[in-house]
């Protein structure tokens, strides 16, 4: 039984590589990940195709599409789908990694983070030390878009909670929060899968998007009730919201802040982690 740091006071990386593959939930197309241990902080991207080796810190600038998915734009690549990836590195306290990706789009797995919870598990982690580069928010940063807001406020330790109000009653509304711990995360947090809506799958499909999408990785909601449960959680929506906010934010790294997203959306998210990072202090392993 894998035995995952206290809280995110210690920089880790992995202790050895790792490699998952599949499907794209939006292109439908295959494609491979490979992590590895990192000297340096932060997470970067690398490919496994092509004839580029350079490697690419993350950064919330590099976001360009937000519709049902985080997309980067990292130089002439595009890469889709970084989310729930990102959310399980953050989350069990990994602080630097090297992400190498055959494809432009992160395999969706079962819909959730836990597949990544699990082979990180079996690779390992490794302490290296105190950790540089927690950011500690000195003030509160609120964003709004429409009826949806998302804000961050100083905090001793992480914190995270969401809220979704939907009209189809299977979902309703829903609010669920945590004090942030990896052991918190990969319990409660990394399980829950993605959801979408039965009367959208025709309009979507017809404009290019989860061609990957089905029901063994996404929970598809008809109204009253689910197509495919029974749920892992009875909140399992929103709290699948919430691992889409965390991945969205470990684009800047893991705020020391109690964040709150109300409707949140990609878009939002990844708004307020380029708020935060206009706010991080320049490193020289940046």
């Amino acid at each position: 039984m894998t035995v995952w740091p206290e809280d995110y006071g210690s920089a880790h990386t992995l202790a050895a590589p790792l490699e998952l593959q599949g499907i794209g939930l939006h292109s439908g197309s295959p494609a491979r990940v490979r992590l590895e241990p990192a000297e340096l902080p932060g997470y970067r991207i690398g490919w496994l195709d092509g004839a580029d080796r350079s490697l690419h810190r993350l950064d919330p600038a590099q976001v360009v599409d937000t519709q049902l998915c985080t997309a980067l734009q990292i130089d002439q690549r595009r890469l889709a789908t970084v989310e729930h990836l990102l959310a399980a590195l953050a989350g069990v306290g990994l602080s630097q990694v090297t992400i190498l990706v055959e494809g432009h789009e992160i395999p969706l797995l079962d819909g959730s983070a836990l597949p990544w919870v699990e082979a990180i598990a079996s690779a390992g982690l490794k302490d290296l030390g105190p950790r540089p580069d927690l950011q500690v928010l000195e003030g509160p940063i609120t964003l709004q878009q429409g009826q949806s807001f998302a804000t961050a406020l100083p905090s001793d330790r992480p914190r995270l909670g969401a809220a979704i109000a939907f009209s189809q009653p299977a979902i309703g509304q829903q609010i669920f929060s945590l004090e942030l711990t990896p052991q918190a995360f990969v319990e409660q947090i990394a399980p829950a899968r993605t959801f979408g809506f039965r009367d959208q799958i025709e309009q979507l499909r017809a404009a290019g998007l989860i061609q990957g999408g089905g029901l063994d990785n996404a929970l598809v909601c008809d109204g009253d009730h689910w197509l495919n449960p029974p749920l892992r959680f009875l909140d399992e929506p929103v709290r699948h919201k919430l691992l889409d906010l965390l991945g969205d934010l470990a684009l800047v790294g893991l705020p020391q802040a109690q964040v709150f997203a109300y409707r949140g959306s990609h878009g939002l998210h990844t708004a307020l982690a380029a708020a935060l990072a206009r706010l991080r202090p320049s490193s020289p392993s940046s």
